[in-house]
């Protein structure tokens, strides 16, 4: 079972009071100054939930599962994603 983004508006607006066109615009736009953010190489961190930030990926060798053959996997840029521990505790 997943929580997909209808859910999560509705649930938080439930919760709160405040319309889902409310909710959903504030989700959108956490989401949007996390990546803004993310993308300056900013460390976005909401204490004892999560931390969000950009990591790195170094070039390297591969293979190719279909022929076996060495291939080269280019360096790339990812997000890192950490729990908080008020996140941990809660999952227990």
């Amino acid at each position: 079972m997943a929580l997909n983004k209808s859910d999560l508006v509705a649930a938080i607006a439930n919760h709160t009071g405040e319309s889902q066109a409310a909710v959903n615009r504030v989700i959108d736009a956490m989401f949007e100054v996390i990546s803004t953010n993310i993308a300056k190489g900013e460390k976005v961190a909401i204490p004892g939930w999560l931390s969000v930030e950009k990591g790195h990926r170094a070039a390297r060798a591969g293979r190719n599962p279909q022929t076996g053959e060495t291939i080269q996997i280019k360096a790339a840029n990812t997000v890192k994603v950490s729990a908080g521990a008020k996140l941990k505790a809660a999952v227990k």
